[in-house]
Parts: structure tokens; C-alpha cells; sequence
């Protein structure tokens, strides 16, 4: 049989579609396998809607330092709703099974109690976690707020950043023309960047990156050629680029950013895949969802116009400029970057080669000279914005988060840096970078130690491997029977994980054939 470049090209389509799809289910389950119980604020509106179609979240008043309330309207969370309506939908879906369990949960701690039964306690070394779980237990709402949160992780954040991963194999795949280079390009992206560490919990910074980047992908069209232009998609890159603001303010700067790109990505397209009714479609899918979040102000606030900060009661920082947003201050820009708690290239050490501007060169990188400076704008003008932003200064406790949307935009920097530097010492450090990711994905604490993100690594090596959500039941004072201590131990769940990986990445593999990376 002779040489067919046509079917070659099936054979390297098939395979792309074969390797997105185990890709995809790999990071699932491993963001999966990482889900922290962390109750944060965005949880809240998501549980109030998913059970009585309203944002009010009276029902928790008093359990979260962001809850406040307007008389005579209801209670509210101090930011945008974006991220809390999406995490509504796995809950409300899975309420049939929740419900129920919720409901016998409570009756069998009502019949403990009656026999005198002391009621359990959390062994947190932070005395607001036990306060927390205290409240939620004598209120019933501790089992509430752990199925809701692995819910929301499970069904939305975990398959969310999968997806986000796929786009970038996609994309890298169309910039490199080697499977197998995208695809490890896309582990150390999924595995080596504060996506990992972020998806443990619902989370509305990463939900804007995600917005981003796919706005940016839909817009770009890497995939296409000369020959075979793609039409980009105008309105649903405009609807995702308004979910980033429906989401959070910071996310203003994605249509800007995402539409100013479009425009001049228009120009070089061929006349078949132009329309004089682009730019207008981008702007109806930011006006759709800006309409969303103006409809939110309106209902929660009685004024389409003013953010739930506008209404929140004073807090730190918020004698700063508006309610906290102030000029730009060099302090915060260099803790933002460097800070050793919340730091982005202190928490990802692997995005610091993005720094290396020899790699932004012609020669070096791998994206053409209009993305670059669309990268480099989308990411200057998140810095700048977060330090003006002062509650940025609040990121000691929770770690890296409001400069999270640069991390795609980076990375393709990164990726070019890697590819042209050394391939044992892009190994090496590849590896050295995920584990550093690893470490903080499973600590997650950042506050407690002298040394920041360092001390997640300190905790690991001395402690050993440990899953978030595991370190909270054991730390509740609940007895498990014998055999299911065995399983619920942190080898046991790593092993099991690590079976399901080789699982997916063997079971209905055909045979090896000789064109599967170069196109």
C-alpha cells in the first residue's frame, strides 16, 4: 500500500480526538482526587440558588465575614455572581441524592443526641475553621456545605480546567505540528501552574482565566491556514468575554483586551471568513452577559449599575480609593509577582521562563507577532490592575488567585522558552516545577508557616502525600470502621489514582504506527 498523506491526516486527527479525550479524563480526575472543602464565599448564592431560585443567602448570615446585608432586601455576598451560577448546576442536579442524604444525616444526629451523644468537633489549628464548623453542625449545614463544595469542584471547577488543558493541547499541537511535545506541554500546564492548586475549590479568578483564554482561542483560530481558513466565532467569544466580568470586576479587562485582539486578527483574515457584522456579534455576546450581571445589581441591590462593594459595609482597605481600588502601588505589583504567600512565580516557578524575553524573539517563540503583544498587554494590564486592587494584600490566607487569568497567556511564552532551551534541563525542571505544584495542590496552606508557598514543600517531604479533603475528615473526630481507614489513607487513594490513569491511557489503544507526531 502506498504513501496517502490524506490518510495519514485521518490517522493524526483520530489520534488528536483520542488523546483530548484521555487527556481530559486524566485532569478530571486528579482535580478531582485534590478537592479542598473550603466553604468560600461563592458557595453560598450557588446553595441558595440551587434550592430556592434567589441570591438572597439570609439562611447563612453570620457564617462568612463576606456576607453582609441590606434591610429590607436580604443578604448578599460582596462580589459578582458569575462563578456562583454556574456552581448552582452540578448542586441542583445532583438535589434528588442530596436531599435525601442530608435528610437521614440529620435524623440519625437527632437520635444521637437523644442518647447523649457528644457532637463532633474539628481539630483545626485555626480557631475561625472550628468556630465554622461548629456554627454549620448546630445548624445542620456542615453536610450541606461539604456535598455542595465537592459538587461544585467535582462538577464544575475539576471538568472546567480539564477542558481548559484540552484547548491547550489543541492549540499547542497546532503551533508545534508534535503530538507528543503538546501533549507534555499540556501535563506541565495542567500539572506545573496554580490551575491545579486553584480548581480544588470553586473559585471565580480561575473562572475568568478560563473565560480567556477559550474567548481568545475562539477568536485566534490557531488550527487554521491560508488554505483552509476558520471563521472565528464572534458571539460566543463576546459572551465568554462578558462571563468574565459577570464574574468578577477584574475581568472588565478581557473584552477590552480579548475584543481590541479581534479586530485586528480581522484584518488579516481572507474575505470569505470576514463579515461586516463581526465586531457586532462579539459586542451582543458582552452585552447578553453584561445584561446578566446589570440584572443581578438590579434584583440584589435596587440599582442596575453599582457593584455589591458599592453596598458592602466598610473593611479592610476599603478607605482606599473606591472601596479598596486605588491607584497602582509598586509594593503590591512586586508581591503580586514575587510575594513568598500568594506570588504568582513563587507559587509557579515554571512561569518565570515566560520572563526570558530572548524567547519572545521570531526565531524563538511559538506564537506570531500579534498574539505576543496581545499576551503581553492582557498580561500588564492584570498586574497593573491588581495593584490597585488592595485586597490583594489579603492573599496571605488564601494564596495566589487574583492574578490567576495571565496563567494560559504565559504559558505560551513558557512553552516557547522550553522547546528552545536544553531538553534535559527543560526535563528536569518540568519536573521540578509540578512537584513544586504537587506539594502546594496538597498542603494548600500558606499562612500558618514562617516561609509561605515554601512551607507546602517542607510539609510534604516531612509529613508525606496527603489529599485536602482527607486532611479535614481526619481531623474531624468521627471513628471509622477498620477497613475503611485502610481506604481512606492517602497511599491507598494515590494508588488507586495512578491505576485509573494507566487505565485510561491503555484500554482501547489500537497499535503503535509511525506518523503519530509529525503532521
Amino acid at each position: 500500500m502506498g504513501f496517502s498523506p490524506c490518510l495519514v491526516w485521518k490517522y493524526i486527527i483520530t489520534l488528536k480526538k483520542s488523546i483530548s479525550i484521555r487527556l481530559f479524563i486524566t485532569c478530571w480526575l486528579v482535580y478531582g482526587c485534590h478537592f479542598a472543602t473550603n466553604t468560600v464565599r461563592e458557595i453560598y448564592p450557588a446553595l441558595s440558588l440551587a434550592d430556592n431560585g434567589s441570591f438572597d443567602v439570609s439562611a447563612y448570615q453570620g457564617l462568612h465575614p463576606d456576607i453582609f446585608e441590606i434591610p429590607g432586601r436580604g443578604s448578599f455576598i460582596n462580589n459578582n455572581p458569575g462563578a456562583s451560577i454556574l456552581g448552582a448546576v452540578p448542586y441542583f442536579l445532583a438535589r434528588p441524592v442530596t436531599d435525601r442524604l442530608i435528610d437521614r444525616v440529620l435524623q440519625q444526629r437527632e437520635q444521637a443526641r437523644l442518647a447523649g451523644v457528644e457532637p463532633p468537633t474539628l481539630d483545626s489549628p485555626w480557631p475561625m475553621a472550628r468556630e465554622f464548623f461548629r456554627k454549620s453542625y448546630e445548624r445542620g449545614l456542615d453536610i450541606k456545605f461539604g456535598l455542595g463544595a465537592g459538587l461544585m469542584q467535582a462538577g464544575l471547577m475539576a471538568p472546567l480546567s480539564a477542558l481548559c488543558v484540552v484547548v491547550m493541547f489543541r492549540v499547542l499541537f497546532s503551533l508545534t505540528k508534535c503530538m507528543r511535545t503538546a501533549l507534555w506541554l499540556s501535563v506541565l500546564y495542567a500539572f506545573a501552574t496554580p490551575i491545579f492548586y486553584r480548581t480544588a475549590q470553586l473559585n471565580q479568578n480561575l473562572i475568568v482565566m478560563h473565560c480567556a483564554f477559550f474567548a481568545w482561542v475562539l477568536l485566534w483560530q490557531p488550527g487554521a491556514t491560508t488554505q483552509q481558513p476558520s471563521k472565528p466565532w464572534y458571539l460566543l467569544a463576546g459572551l465568554l468575554s462578558g462571563w468574565a466580568v459577570v464574574c468578577d470586576y477584574s475581568g472588565l479587562i478581557v473584552p477590552l483586551v480579548i475584543g481590541v485582539y479581534g479586530l485586528l486578527h480581522r484584518r488579516t483574515l481572507p474575505e470569505s471568513v470576514r463579515s461586516s457584522t463581526d465586531a457586532l456579534r462579539f459586542v451582543m455576546g458582552v452585552v447578553i452577559s453584561g445584561a446578566v450581571l446589570m440584572y443581578y445589581q438590579w434584583l440584589c441591590f435596587g440599582h442596575p449599575l453599582y457593584p455589591a462593594q458599592h453596598y458592602m459595609p466598610a473593611a479592610n482597605f476599603t478607605d482606599q480609593g473606591y472601596q479598596g481600588l486605588s491607584l497602582p502601588q509598586w509594593d503590591l505589583l512586586w508581591a503580586t509577582a514575587f510575594n513568598a504567600r500568594y506570588g504568582l512565580f513563587v507559587a509557579a516557578p515554571l512561569l518565570s521562563l515566560a520572563l526570558f524575553f530572548p524567547s519572545w524573539t521570531a526565531m524563538r517563540r511559538i506564537v506570531g507577532k500579534l498574539e505576543l503583544r496581545t499576551i503581553l498587554v492582557f498580561c500588564a494590564a492584570f498586574f497593573i490592575f491588581c495593584s490597585a486592587n488592595q485586597y490583594g494584600r489579603m492573599q496571605f490566607n488564601t494564596g495566589v488567585r487574583h492574578i490567576v487569568p495571565v496563567i494560559p497567556f504565559l504559558y505560551l511564552l513558557t512553552a516557547g522558552t522550553l522547546l528552545h532551551g536544553p531538553r534535559r534541563l527543560a526535563i528536569t525542571f518540568g519536573v521540578a516545577a509540578t512537584m513544586w505544584s504537587w506539594c502546594l495542590a496538597m498542603y494548600r496552606e500558606v499562612e500558618s508557616g514562617p516561609y509561605g508557598v515554601f512551607d507546602s514543600i517542607i510539609a510534604i517531604f516531612t509529613q508525606g502525600v496527603q489529599f485536602p479533603w482527607l486532611v479535614t475528615l481526619h481531623r474531624m473526630s468521627i471513628s471509622l470502621p477498620g477497613p475503611l481507614q485502610y481506604v481512606l489513607s492517602p497511599w491507598f487513594i494515590l494508588t488507586v489514582l495512578v491505576m485509573a490513569i494507566v487505565l485510561v491511557w491503555t484500554v482501547g489503544r489500537g497499535p503503535r504506527k509511525s506518523h503519530q507526531t509529525v503532521v
